[in-house]
């Protein structure tokens, strides 16, 4: 049976459809098909007059010409749910692009859903564990709540959102669903693979919007991932880690439809909806009596500029924010985590602990001290400092060696195996080292180690084969004046 035809497209520029419709309009949100296939799909967002719609297209308009009959669906766009879905990889319109045939049982829900009611959210703070040193003590982060990773390209926020999926996933009875916004394919493909390789891609699902999508396809992709991660927390009453790589990527998107449908653009060009459409993503976010959504995003900071309308609108939204730096990175203090510049709204001492906050301000003065101390080094030298005050760089540049840790999904990279250390490991190792405790060793036996009690085993080994090689190159020098003495004679 033919569809009926409900309109015809009077104008296509870009991404941007106009279509006229005789009778009824759609309405906003709508899906409408065209082409010879119907395989181009529309979003209707502006009714422009009482028979005109424009929409922004999400696939190709490749072939698209004015004349060209639409259909309108009558339903908004769709996401596939339900348990069916894990362990697979999604498009933005729900279709598997792993190669593997379609999950058959599974729901379809639009992807358009008001937040949960005050009424139904948890008013308990609970912290979530990650397993990574600098995160648990400095900037913990909440149960159901959301976490941001800042940073420029290519200071590791991909690694590190990797490294809490492998984390979360393997000691961490929930569900994870990561979301690529205007991604990399090749970071699709990566991460699949080393999911896979690791045995957790069985409680996991993605879903991907790739960089050479539409910009349509882009921004809708973050809410297609939601509305996965709310049926397991509504309807299977199970915690979800919700990873997102990369907020930024879905405020650009939101830019350039904005532009494309011919908004004003706001301050630096930005949209001037974008407090409202990142609000609309966020608030779904939560944390309710059923379980709880708990979001990790990673925010690519336009030229490190922190001041970026895109990043102080994302702050607003998050109980933690992590910024990560290039200088530590160029450091090779990894993870690149700023413990002066992030900041947790957990860190207060009736959410994590009398204990715990007290040692995090410690470790945070320490570093602070030592931050203030460069400059005089820098200028007059070590040697010029108080005793005291010695004290202190020694202490911040061991407890800033002891922050670093090797990660799992780096393994193949750095040769080292992959450490996970517990809070009370790591708030007894910060504690041991600002009492002095390991000033015998050398800084470099506390760099990339778990446990601060693998520091001394490190020494022992770099001390045992510094004197191997101090013997071969002592024998080597004896056989060689034997070799100048046959030589002579």
């Amino acid at each position: 049976m033919s569809q009926t035809v409900d309109g015809v497209i009077v104008s296509v520029r870009g991404s941007v459809v106009e279509a006229h419709f005789k009778e009824q309009l759609p309405p906003i949100n709508t899906i409408l098909r065209t082409g010879a296939e119907k395989e181009i799909v529309i979003e209707v967002l502006m009714q422009v007059s009482a028979h005109r719609v424009r929409g922004v297209a999400l696939t190709p308009t490749q072939g698209l010409s004015r004349g060209m009959a639409v259909t309108s669906t009558d339903e908004p766009l769709k996401a596939p749910v339900g348990r069916e879905g894990l362990s697979r990889m999604f498009n933005v319109f729900g279709d598997v692009i792993d190669r593997g045939p379609q999950p058959e049982g599974m729901q379809w829900r639009s992807i358009h859903h008001p937040p949960p009611p005050l009424a139904r959210r948890s008013t308990r703070s609970e912290i979530f564990q990650t397993g990574i040193k600098i995160i648990d003590v400095l900037m913990p982060l909440e149960r159901g709540g959301k976490a941001g990773l800042f940073g420029g390209a290519g200071v590791g926020k991909t690694v590190l959102l990797t490294e809490m999926i492998h984390n979360m996933v393997e000691h961490q009875e929930g569900v994870s669903i990561f979301c690529g916004v205007g991604e990399r394919c090749r970071e699709g493909e990566e991460l699949y693979r080393e999911m896979k390789e690791a045995g957790v891609l069985s409680d996991m699902a993605m879903v991907f919007g790739q960089m050479n999508e539409p910009p349509g396809a882009r921004f809708r992709v973050g809410h297609a991932a939601l509305t996965m991660a709310e049926y397991f927390r509504d309807d299977e009453r199970r915690d979800v880690l919700l990873l997102m790589d990369n907020i930024f990527r879905f405020i650009q998107a939101g830019s350039e439809v904005s532009g494309l449908m011919g908004q004003m653009p706001s301050r630096l060009g930005y949209q001037p909806t974008m407090g409202t459409e990142l609000a609309e993503l966020e608030e779904r976010i939560a944390n309710t009596d059923t379980g709880a959504i708990t979001s990790i995003q990673a925010v690519y900071v336009p030229a490190d500029d922190f001041t970026d309308p895109a990043a102080v609108h994302t702050f607003s939204h998050l109980s933690a924010s992590i910024v990560l730096s290039r200088k530590r990175a160029a450091e090779g203090l990894y993870p690149a985590a700023d413990p002066l510049q992030s900041r947790s709204k957990m860190a207060t001492p009736s959410v994590i602990g009398e204990r715990h906050y007290r040692l995090a301000r410690e470790v945070r003065r320490t570093l602070a001290q030592y931050a203030e101390l460069k400059d005089i080094i820098a200028m007059l030298g070590l040697e010029q400092l108080s005793p005291e005050d010695r004290k202190i760089v020694a202490r911040a540049r061991r407890l800033e060696r002891f922050l670093t840790q090797p990660f799992f999904t780096t393994e193949q990279f750095t040769g080292q195996p992959g450490k996970l250390v517990s809070l009370d490991e790591s708030l007894d190792g910060c504690e041991r080292i600002l009492a002095d405790e390991f000033m015998d060793l050398p800084e470099s036996a506390l760099y990339m180690i778990g446990t601060v009690d693998e520091a001394h085993e490190k020494n022992r080994r770099r001390s045992s084969s510094d004197s191997d090689s101090r013997d071969d190159s002592e024998s080597t020098t004896t056989e060689d004046s034997r070799a100048d003495d046959l030589h002579e004679a």
